[in-house]
């Protein structure tokens, strides 16, 4: 029996022994984060009563190797990373297994067939996301690097003292820490930058009139989250098209959309968006970062090098030409091939098909759960009288502490994730369980999820 959580009822749920984990019937249903009921919102079946159409699942699954080879388990950490195909796994292999060389430093075969990999691949991103142009594509290490070299090649060139930035304190670490740290190194120069926190709906969206509210004639940065990474919730901002300055920019953090549904960044009116590939089935260590062709003249090196094409004159660095401005080093050639494989197999299968059985997936599950008693929705999907559903759900069980509860699924086949989820301490979310969903899942999975975490969450003796 696990300790209660603080501040909760004195009478907290056990965990039953694992075994027999299946499905049975729901009591009462969970209500949604911060009390009241939510009977008044019911869509679908409970847990054990049937599911979504299976759409992609069953086809998607034989081709991730992983789940292939372990069919007792259910893999639903996708948010955190997403399992690789086999036609990713097999660009790595025949990148690593290939003819080696350097892309663009080169007039051998070799160097000029790398330097076309990265030239098609990144081609390919720029459509893929509907960018209006290749040179508006840059490649880095991840989303958390995307952030920063936007706070790092465009924070530090161009803003100045008493200028501020609108974030939200809820979002990942990602898109909170590089714009704390912009503020620090800034202070050392004499420019004071100041973060202004605008507010989060019930249904986990940043708050538009609240954004709108707070947008003062220093504002010059607003940074959101696309889709969020624990609420998984959407955030487009589109309510501040023509409200807000012209000078004023905007900055998206992709990374749990980008794959999941389409992404168009000309549509968003975004000047900046980060995403990661290895969360749409690329691999860790390569992703995005979009910069608008309006801010290029704003932009300066945060990472000079080889490469870049910067030249030394007058004492300084001069000629900054995108995107190869913001690449120093050698790139990641696995890491793009793999993107662009990612981005080949996404395209087959079809994106708004993918986005379609994720929000399928997301309502079913949502629905389930509420057959599971002593269970607290955090801000998301669960809030919304038309919910839409990007493919994560997030709750609490009433004194179970997430990790036991992870590890109780776990040991059931159950991979979820548990913790914090990379939310800045004292956000008040920081012991949840969250769910997130791919193409290799289906809703009979989800009806079983259920079903175990409704025999594992009972009423305590």
């Amino acid at each position: 029996m696990t300790d209660p959580i603080p501040g909760r009822g004195n009478k907290p749920p056990r965990l039953l022994a694992t075994s027999g984990c299946t499905a049975g019937k729901g009591p009462r249903r969970g209500r949604a984060f911060g009390g009241g009921s939510r009977g008044d919102v019911r869509a679908g079946d409970g847990p054990g009563r049937g599911g979504p159409p299976e759409m992609t699942a069953a086809l998607a699954r034989e081709q991730f190797p992983a789940l292939a080879a372990n069919p007792g388990i259910v893999y639903l950490d996708s948010a955190a990373t997403a399992q690789k195909p086999q036609r990713v796994i097999d660009a790595v292999t025949a990148q690593l297994a290939g003819q080696a060389a350097n892309p663009g430093r080169g007039t051998y075969p070799w160097s000029t067939r790398a330097a076309r990999t990265v030239r098609e691949v990144r081609e390919r991103t720029a459509r893929f996301i509907g960018a209006e142009s290749a040179d508006e594509i840059v490649f880095v290490s991840g989303a958390t690097a995307g952030l920063n070299a936007v706070a790092l090649s465009w924070g530090l060139a161009n803003l100045a003292d008493g200028d501020e930035i609108l974030y939200s304190p809820l979002d990942h670490s990602s898109n909170v820490y590089p714009w704390v740290n912009l503020r620090q190194v800034l202070a050392q120069f004499g420019r004071r930058l100041t973060l202004v926190p605008y507010a989060v709906t019930a249904t986990g969206e940043a708050d538009p009139a609240d954004i709108l509210a707070k947008v003062s004639p220093r504002t010059r940065l607003i940074t959101a989250t696309h889709v969020h990474n624990v609420f998984g919730s959407m955030t487009t901002l589109e309510e501040l098209n023509g409200k807000i300055g012209s000078s004023v920019r905007l900055c998206l953090d992709c990374s749990q959309s980008a794959g999941h549904l389409p992404v168009d960044v000309t549509k968003l009116a975004c000047d900046f968006a980060v995403f990661s590939g290895h969360k749409m089935f690329g691999i860790p260590g390569t992703g995005v970062a979009y910069f608008r062709r309006r801010v290029h003249p704003e932009l300066a090196p945060f990472l000079p090098g080889g490469g870049t094409g910067i030249r030394l004159a007058g004492g300084g660095l001069r000629g900054l030409s995108m995107p190869e401005g913001l690449e120093g080093g050698t790139p990641d050639l696995t890491g793009i091939a793999a993107l662009g494989a990612a981005m080949d197999f996404i395209e087959d299968l079809g994106i708004e098909r993918i986005a379609a059985h994720g929000q399928a997936l997301t309502r079913f599950l949502v629905e389930a759960l509420r057959e599971v008693p002593h269970l607290t929705f955090l801000p998301g999907v669960a809030w919304s009288a038309s919910p839409a559903g990007y493919g994560i759900v997030s709750f609490r069980i009433d004194g179970v502490r997430s990790d036991d509860l992870g590890f109780a699924l776990s040991s059931q086949g159950f991979y979820v994730r548990t913790g914090s989820h990379c939310l800045p301490a004292g956000s008040g979310y920081e012991d949840s369980v969250r769910v997130s969903v791919h193409v290799y899942n289906s809703g009979q999975e989800l009806g079983r999820f259920a079903g175990c975490l409704l025999s594992l969450v009972t009423e305590g003796g």
